[in-house]
């Protein structure tokens, strides 16, 4: 598959790239993706929920009533939950929700991801580009030229560049990142996935 380079003014430059079938054209499959997303979102879980069950209120030991001969139920202590202010049954606790997810999986989820938005044109190969300052209004106007204004994208560089990234820092919609930083989760959540050329050589060689 031919993908037209295009550049920062969203005009065709006359060269095109030949996609790697074995990254972008690829049968998907939706399981290893569901399984890659799911541990994504899962790691993101910070775990640290704590409710207070019966031995962590603050009360009296003593116990409320006689055992017997009331003419209710036996009840020991204040703190019990059946109580108003008693501690929670069985409330959640401080845990960890990450899970493995083998690395060949995780490559077939990404492959497939990709293959997926190869399908429906929503990959964008860009003229590799740099700023000489951090300007939002710059990077603004790279969106507007790409149709990109309103829509989730993901733009991918060969390497760290702080000036294009602080540039696109302050856009919601926009995720700038490096091309070894490029999950399943993020080419899912995004409308296009932009590629600056030299970062999609570098990508596709270390698949390959």
């Amino acid at each position: 598959m031919k993908v037209a380079v295009v550049d920062i003014k969203g005009k065709d430059t006359g060269k095109k790239v030949e996609l790697s079938k074995d990254i972008f054209g690829i049968e998907p499959n939706d399981h290893a993706i569901y399984l890659d997303v799911k541990q994504h979102l899962a790691n993101r879980r910070q775990g640290t929920h704590k409710a207070k069950e019966r031995a962590d209120i603050k009360g009296s030991t003593r116990k409320i009533k006689k055992q017997k001969g009331t003419g209710t139920a036996r009840a020991g202590s204040i703190k019990s939950p059946v109580f108003r202010g008693g501690g929670r049954v069985f409330g959640p606790r401080p845990r960890s929700y990450s899970f493995k997810v083998n690395k060949s999986t995780k490559r077939l989820a990404r492959n497939s991801a990709l293959s997926i938005a190869a399908k429906n044109n929503n990959i964008v190969v860009l003229q590799n580009f740099s700023f000489d300052a951090p300007k939002t209004k710059d990077f603004k106007a790279i969106l507007k030229a790409l149709d990109l204004e309103n829509k989730k994208s993901v733009f991918v560089l060969n390497g760290q560049n702080n000036n294009v990234y602080l540039s696109a820092r302050n856009l919601s919609r926009v995720n700038v990142i490096t091309n070894s930083d490029l999950n399943t989760y993020k080419v899912m959540n995004a409308a296009k996935v932009v590629f600056v050329e030299e970062a999609l050589e570098v990508f596709e060689a270390n698949l390959s």
